[in-house]
C-alpha cells in the first residue's frame, strides 16, 4: 500500500509541474499518509479521534436514551418488511436484534398481504458469518427467471462495494461449491442461461479501468475455470464501466454490454448471431429494460425530436439492423414545466412511471394499445410522496410505497386488476397535526427560485432562535423528496428544532436540465442555492447563524464542505458525512475517476481553475474562523475514500481549529453495517446538533 501511495505522490508531482496549475497547492501534501486506509499510523490516529468523540458524546444519559429509542425503532417488528417479487413469492431481507447481519427469507403473495405473514428462512447471514468466520454483509441477489432457482449472491467483507459472488441453489438452499463463484472485486454478472453467465470482474492485471471498475466482459460457461471464459467485450482504461446487459422476460430475452464512456453517457451493445452490435442511441440516456420488442429509454438529452426527460420505446430489431427511423420510436411520457420522470417499473404487460410534479410524487400507468400508449394515473394517495417499491416482469404484480414528512410509510399492492389496497403501514410515531410542512422558495445568486421543504412545530415562533438543520445533496441527478420523520421528529422537532430539505440544482427534482445546470464549471450554482436557502431561513427569522446547522453526505459532504469554507459565518454546526473534500486528488482515489463528468478533471489546468475555487481541502485556512465541524466516514468505504475526511480533519486540527471526527471501522459508504451501528452513528449526530444549536 505504501509503495502505491508513493507512486501516486510522485505522479502527482509530475502532473503539477508539467501542467502548471494556477492555484497554490501543497503537492507534497503532508497528510497523504492518511490515505493509507489500513496503515498503522492512520488507524492509530483514527482510534484516537474516535475515543475523543465517544467520550464527548457517547457517555451521557441523553446519548443512552436517544440510542435506545432509535435502536428500538430500527429493530422493531412493526417495520414494513419490504419485498421484491420473484414468481409467485415475495422475498425480504430482514435485520433485527436477533438477526444482526440479517435473514434472507420468503413468503407467498397471499401470506404477505396478511398481518402476520408466514416467513421461510432461505439463508441466515449471521449463521453463515459464524460458520465461515467472516464479517459478511449481504449485498443482494440476482436469480435466473423464470424458475428463479439459481441465484448469484453478492456478499461483502464489512460492507464494501467490492463483493464476492457465490452461486446459490434456491430450491435446496445451499451454495453450489463448483458453481459461478468469483473472488472479491467490484464486479457485475448477468445470466444468459442456467449454464452460462456474462461476467465483468477483476480478471487480473490490466482488466480494471482507472475508476476501479471492470473494463472486460466475458462469457463464462459452467464447469470451466474463470480464466478460460471467452472475452466478448473490452473497453478502454479511460472508460468508466463495462457491464453485462441481461433482460429475460416472457416477451423475449436480450443480452449485451452497457458501456459508460463517461459517468453520464452510455453505449448499448446487443447480441445478434453471437456478435455485439453497437446501437445508434443517444449517449445521455438510461436503459430501463425491454418491453414487447422495444428498448425503454429515459432521455437525458434531446434526441430525434423528443425532448430531454422523455420516456421512449425504441424498436429493437430496427436498432440491431442499424435502421432506426421515426417509426421505430414511440413516445411514452414527456415532461412538462414542473412534471419530470423519476423512475420506471416494467411489469409483464404494462409500464409504471414515477414522476415528480413540483417534487410531489405521482404514479402513472401506461399500456400499449395497438401503435399507441394509453396513460392513466394510479389512484390518489393523498399528499404522500410515492415510489415504486417492487414490480414483477413476469406478472403484473406491483407494490407502491406512500409516505410524507408527517404520514408514516404505507405499502399498496395491486395485480392485474389495478385495484390497489393498503397491505402494510407503519404505526404513527407522532400526531401529524403537531407539525407544519411548507414548500417555500429562496432566490439564488443568479435569480433562480430554489424550492425547499420546511418542517416545524405547528406553534413555532419566528424568533430567530429555533435550532434548524438544513440538509442538501445537489448532485448526480438524485432527487430529495419527503420521507417520514419517525423518531427523528421526536428527537429533533419535539425539542423545538426545525428541519429543512433544499432542492438545489445538481439534483433531479426538475429533470435532467436541473442537474446539468450545476455540472463542472457551473458547480458553484449548487453551493449558491444552498447558501440562499440558509440566508432565507435567517432573514425570515426562522433561525440565526448560532442556531443553524447543515448536513450532507457523499456529494452532499462536498456540498457542506464547500459551503462552510465559503460562508463559515452562516453556520454553527456542520455534519460532513463520507465526503469528498480533496478535489485535487479525488480522481486518484477509489471510484473518484468515474466522477470527472460531474466535477471536472483536476489534471486539466482549465478545469482545475474552477474546481480549485471550491475544493474544501484547498480552501481551509488557519487565519479564518469556522464552526466545529463533525466529520464522519468508514474505514470500509471503497467508494469515497476515507482519506478525504481524515486529511481535512487533521489539517484543520493542525491549523488550530476545533473539529469532531468519527470513523466506523466497517459499513462501506453507508458507514454502518448493521442496525446497532446505524443507531450509534445517528445518536452521535443528534447529540452533536443538540450541543451546538440548542440553548
Amino acid at each position: 500500500m505504501m509503495k502505491r501511495i508513493i507512486l501516486i505522490f510522485l505522479s502527482l508531482l509530475v502532473v503539477s509541474c508539467s501542467q502548471e496549475k494556477e492555484i497554490i497547492v501543497d503537492t507534497t501534501d503532508p497528510y497523504i499518509w492518511l490515505e493509507e486506509v489500513e496503515g498503522v499510523d492512520a488507524l492509530n490516529w483514527v482510534r484516537e479521534q474516535n475515543e475523543i468523540t465517544e467520550s464527548r458524546y457517547a457517555k451521557s444519559e441523553s446519548y443512552t436514551n436517544t440510542y435506545n429509542e432509535l435502536l428500538e425503532e430500527y429493530q422493531s417488528n412493526d417495520r414494513i418488511p419490504y419485498v421484491y417479487i420473484m414468481g409467485e413469492e415475495m422475498y425480504n431481507f430482514w435485520r433485527d436484534e436477533k438477526n444482526v447481519r440479517g435473514l434472507w427469507r420468503k413468503t407467498s403473495i397471499e401470506s404477505y398481504q396478511t398481518d402476520n405473514p408466514v416467513w421461510e428462512t432461505v439463508l441466515d447471514i449471521d449463521e453463515l458469518a459464524k460458520i465461515e468466520d467472516q464479517n459478511w454483509v449481504y449485498k443482494g441477489v440476482d436469480c435466473l427467471a423464470p424458475e428463479f432457482n439459481r441465484c448469484l449472491m453478492r456478499l461483502s467483507y464489512g460492507g464494501k462495494d467490492a463483493v464476492v459472488v457465490r452461486e446459490f441453489d434456491l430450491a435446496n438452499k445451499v451454495f453450489i461449491e463448483d458453481g459461478f463463484n468469483t473472488p472479491e472485486s467490484k464486479q457485475y454478472l448477468g445470466w444468459l442461461n442456467e449454464n452460462q453467465i456474462m461476467v465483468a470482474t477483476d480478471f487480473g492485471e490490466g482488466s480494471m479501468n482507472e475508476s476501479g471498475y471492470p473494463r472486460e466482459v466475458k462469457v463464462w460457461s459452467r464447469g470451466e475455470p474463470l480464466s478460460e471464459a471467452k472475452t466478448i467485450f473490452e473497453g478502454t482504461y479511460e472508460k468508466i464501466f463495462s457491464f453485462p446487459f441481461s433482460s429475460i422476460r416472457p416477451d423475449g430475452s436480450y443480452f449485451g454490454v452497457l458501456e459508460g464512456p463517461t459517468f453520464f453517457t452510455k453505449v448499448l451493445y446487443l447480441m445478434k448471431d453471437d456478435e455485439l452490435i453497437e446501437l445508434d442511441l443517444p449517449l445521455r440516456m438510461d436503459v430501463n429494460g425491454t418491453f414487447q420488442g422495444s428498448l425503454i429509454l429515459s432521455l437525458d438529452q434531446d434526441w430525434r425530436g423528443y425532448v430531454s426527460g422523455s420516456l421512449v420505446a425504441v424498436n429493437i430489431e430496427d436498432a440491431l439492423n442499424q435502421n432506426i427511423t421515426n417509426e421505430s420510436i414511440e413516445l411514452i411520457f414527456t415532461p412538462t414545466e414542473k412534471r419530470f420522470l423519476r423512475s420506471v417499473g416494467i411489469a409483464k404487460d404494462e409500464i409504471y412511471v414515477n414522476v415528480l410534479d413540483n417534487i410531489n410524487g405521482k404514479i402513472l400507468h401506461f399500456e400499449k394499445i395497438g401503435p399507441s400508449w394509453k396513460e392513466s394515473e394510479i389512484r390518489s394517495f393523498g399528499n404522500a410522496a410515492l415510489s415504486i417499491s417492487s414490480v414483477d416482469e413476469w406478472s403484473d404484480h406491483i407494490l407502491i410505497n406512500a409516505e410524507s414528512f408527517t404520514e408514516p410509510s404505507a405499502l399498496y399492492y395491486a395485480n392485474e386488476s389495478k385495484d390497489f389496497k393498503k397491505i402494510k403501514s407503519l404505526p404513527e410515531k407522532f400526531a401529524p397535526e403537531k407539525y407544519k410542512v411548507e414548500q417555500l422558495y429562496a432566490t439564488s445568486a443568479d435569480g433562480t427560485q430554489i424550492p425547499y421543504f420546511q418542517v416545524s412545530n405547528s406553534d413555532m415562533e419566528k424568533n430567530s432562535m429555533n435550532p434548524t438543520l438544513l440538509y442538501g445533496y445537489g448532485g448526480f441527478q438524485i432527487s430529495q423528496t419527503p420521507s417520514y420523520l419517525g423518531s427523528f421528529a421526536r428527537q429533533w422537532l419535539d425539542s423545538g428544532g426545525v428541519y429543512v430539505i433544499a432542492n438545489i440544482r445538481g439534483g433531479g427534482e426538475f429533470g435532467p436540465k436541473w442537474h446539468q445546470s450545476a455540472l463542472k464549471e457551473n458547480r458553484q450554482r449548487a453551493y449558491d442555492d444552498f447558501i440562499a436557502v440558509a440566508e432565507t431561513l435567517i432573514s425570515e427569522n426562522i433561525t440565526s447563524s448560532n442556531h443553524l446547522g447543515i448536513r450532507g453526505g457523499s456529494n452532499g459532504g462536498l456540498l457542506v464542505g464547500a459551503v462552510v469554507t465559503q460562508r463559515p459565518d452562516l453556520f454553527n454546526a456542520v455534519i460532513c458525512a463520507v465526503p469528498l473534500l480533496d478535489m485535487y486528488r479525488y480522481d486518484k482515489l477509489l471510484a473518484g475517476a468515474s466522477w470527472v463528468d460531474e466535477y471536472g478533471d483536476p489534471d486539466n489546468p482549465e478545469e482545475w481553475s474552477f474546481i480549485s475555487k471550491y475544493s474544501p481541502y484547498q480552501n481551509v485556512f488557519a487565519d479564518r474562523s469556522y464552526p466545529e465541524i463533525y466529520f464522519y466516514t468508514s474505514t470500509k468505504d471503497d467508494r469515497v475514500h476515507p482519506g478525504h475526511a481524515r486529511k481535512m480533519a487533521k489539517k484543520m486540527l493542525d491549523q488550530g481549529h476545533k473539529v469532531i471526527y468519527y470513523e466506523n471501522v466497517e459499513g462501506g459508504h453507508s458507514a454502518a453495517a448493521n442496525l446497532k451501528q446505524s443507531a450509534h452513528m445517528t445518536t452521535l449526530q443528534i447529540e452533536y446538533l443538540k450541543d451546538k444549536l440548542q440553548d
